[in-house]
């Protein structure tokens, strides 16, 4: 039914409390578009049915007559309707093998799929996302897991002040928490088996700049990645402060042939002709935050090799890596499975290969893999959401997605975002089709 949205319930795991819409994003949608919405009921869904209810949307588990069924994650095919529109974050563009039964299933019953991830503008830059909430929670919990692998060590440090994301509720009482571990740092020091203490991050996006801002919290000093060895080697350090580091491509990778300089666009038309140099760094790392977006063309940020010759020379300064980009044997190769907020961390011992989950392995750093961190920060994650997908929301009720692709009238930006449509790929996709079940 045209002009009709529904709003499904997150099945994948029972610590997804998020929502793409929040009850006052429904209520304008309803007021000045007209639109009717229904939303089917979730017992710990962020924000109540009643409030739903009270904006306006219609609480129901029969989701049929909706024109397209938008959710947060991924949708078990027991829970799909055939012959309907979906949009959700599928992790399928690259061909994810964890979900290529899933979108066998949407091509056999001929579901339409659009993924937010897709939704773009002419720049290909991404629309809607909760990028920078996956980077504030990331970072709490990675200062959360680094102060009980510390303890776990018997060095007692200020981050074991530091609490799981999700057990602040709000941003704001994370933001204070963070506030006063600084000022402990800046008051009594860091012990000095921490000295000097060194973030790394990966990426300058959403993510990377939502993980800094949290960071930034602490005595911060910068320094730049081309300056970190020397800075190293003077020996010039402060207890009172914390070092970051941030690292762009043109520092994480290196031309094979070296017949030139680093070459952005060439990087990323043709990643082959480059070979990852991050391991020049990791000795000089106290923690590693990695935010940037890999594929398997690309030099990998964290081998095993690396880590196995890293380890082997004793124990590094590496205590702990906040995988927030979380790809399974992806750009960090220790992140072997990812993690939920009811057991988000493991340890990865890289010269045995054992992985013990929590943060009391005997050797190596505990790993923070979360693949949904920006639950941790339900509420305000969902607005700021919501907020960038709210503009979207008329031209999906209003499409006719009985018609063929090229005529379903779409804006662009939705256009790029379509997967599938009525059981077939986008052309844009067909390459899936060899990656399928």
């Amino acid at each position: 039914m045209l002009h009709c949205i529904g709003i499904r319930k997150e099945t994948k795991d029972h610590t997804e409390r998020r929502v793409p819409l929040v009850p006052e994003q429904v209520a304008r949608l309803h007021r000045d578009h007209g639109l009717r919405i229904l939303v089917e009921p979730m017992e710990n869904r962020i924000f109540s049915d009643e409030e739903f209810r009270a904006a306006g949307a219609e609480l129901t588990e029969d989701l049929s007559d909706a024109n397209i069924i938008i959710g947060v994650k991924e949708i078990h095919p027991r829970y799909m309707l055939d012959d309907k529109a979906y949009l959700f974050f599928s992790h399928t563009i690259k061909a994810q093998s964890y979900n290529m039964g899933m979108l066998r299933h949407m091509l056999e019953h001929h579901l339409t799929l659009l993924d937010y991830e897709l939704i773009r503008d002419e720049r290909n830059r991404r629309l809607v996302f909760f990028g920078n909430f996956a980077g504030l929670a990331g970072m709490i919990d990675t200062l959360w897991a680094l102060g009980k692998r510390l303890d776990a060590q018997g060095i007692a440090s200020p981050f074991s002040r530091i609490r799981y994301a999700s057990e602040y509720g709000l941003l704001e009482h994370a933001e204070q928490g963070i506030r006063e571990v600084g000022e402990v740092i800046r008051r009594d020091g860091l012990p000095p088996a921490l000295v000097p203490f060194v973030t790394g991050f990966t990426g300058y996006g959403n993510v990377s700049k939502g993980a800094q801002s949290l960071y930034e919290l602490l005595p911060v000093e910068h320094i730049a990645a081309g300056d970190l060895e020397a800075f190293m080697r003077g020996g010039r350090f402060s207890d009172r402060v914390v070092y970051s580091v941030e690292f762009r491509e043109e520092d994480l990778v290196a031309r094979i042939d070296d017949s030139s300089a680093f070459d952005l666009q060439e990087y990323y038309t043709h990643p082959e002709r480059y070979r990852g140099v991050f391991d020049a760094y990791l000795p000089h790392l106290s923690v590693l935050v990695n935010g940037i977006y890999w594929d398997e063309r690309f030099p990998r940020l964290l081998s095993l090799e690396a880590a196995r010759a890293l380890w082997a020379q004793g124990m590094p300064r590496l205590r702990a890596i906040g995988d927030i980009s979380c790809d399974i044997d992806g750009s960090v190769q220790l992140t072997v499975k990812g993690t939920t907020s009811d057991n988000p961390v493991y340890v990865h011992d890289p010269l045995t290969g054992v992985v013990t989950d929590g943060w009391e392995g005997e050797r190596g750093p505990v790993i923070l893999a979360v693949d949904k961190l920006p639950t941790e920060l339900p509420r305000e994650a969902s607005i700021a959401f919501g907020m960038s997908l709210e503009p979207f929301i008329p031209a999906l009720a209003r499409a006719d997605f009985s018609h063929s692709f090229d005529d379903i009238a779409l804006p662009p930006e939705l256009r790029r975002a379509v997967i599938a449509h009525k059981g077939v790929l986008t052309p844009d996709h067909a390459h899936l089709e060899s990656h399928l079940p």
